[in-house]
């Protein structure tokens, strides 16, 4: 601990008294508080419309291709395409209905709680497979970033599937979502 560029400070007022005025909700109840406004940024609304917009240009980058032609010609690479776009319209559907179940919840003044842990925990990992298959579909030039002149749909893949990784761990990891949902969602025992 005596590295150069290490310093070590003891912490200050770590069970001391706070005076109530700093009190935010019922005294002894801040790790409930904590975990319901986790479980609203969980919701992945906003996450639902980028994904939904990242899917639509996707689209059109392989309905249009970069030179105004179809990317699908009905040949086998095209048909795959075409299938793996359909699954991704299936899984975007699906997240933006797991989406809509939190926010009606939060509009009718309830707390998610495990329904907030399925839509992260969806979104977070669907990311990483929209990234994934966009990277495929444009090719080489899709894991350029947007500075580069080469770089396709303004190097929208190369960023998100960067970004898409730190999704499964931000706001608590995908296997403590699972364990939420499992405990919360489906009364099981924890393990």
């Amino acid at each position: 601990m005596d590295a150069p560029g290490i310093s070590v400070r003891p912490l200050v007022n770590m069970a001391d008294e706070q005076p109530v005025k700093y009190l935010v909700g019922e005294e002894n109840r801040g790790w409930y508080i904590g975990m319901t406004t986790l479980d609203f940024e969980r919701s992945n609304i906003s996450t639902a419309a980028q994904y939904r917009r990242t899917f639509e240009q996707l689209v059109d980058y392989v309905k249009n291709g970069t030179n105004g032609s179809s990317r699908t010609n009905g040949d086998e690479a095209g048909t795959s395409v075409n299938a793996k776009l359909a699954d991704l319209a299936i899984e975007n559907q699906v997240g933006r209905y797991l989406s809509y179940r939190v926010a009606s919840m939060q509009s009718r003044g309830q707390i998610p709680n495990y329904e907030s842990s399925a839509a992260k925990v969806y979104h977070s990992e669907y990311g990483q497979r929209l990234a994934g298959a966009g990277l495929q579909i444009v090719g080489m030039h899709g894991t350029l970033r947007e500075e580069s002149k080469h770089a396709r749909m303004r190097g929208r893949f190369a960023r998100t599937y960067l970004t898409s990784i730190g999704g499964t761990i931000a706001a608590g990891t995908s296997e403590i979502q699972r364990g939420i949902i499992a405990q919360r969602g489906l009364g099981l025992s924890r393990i």
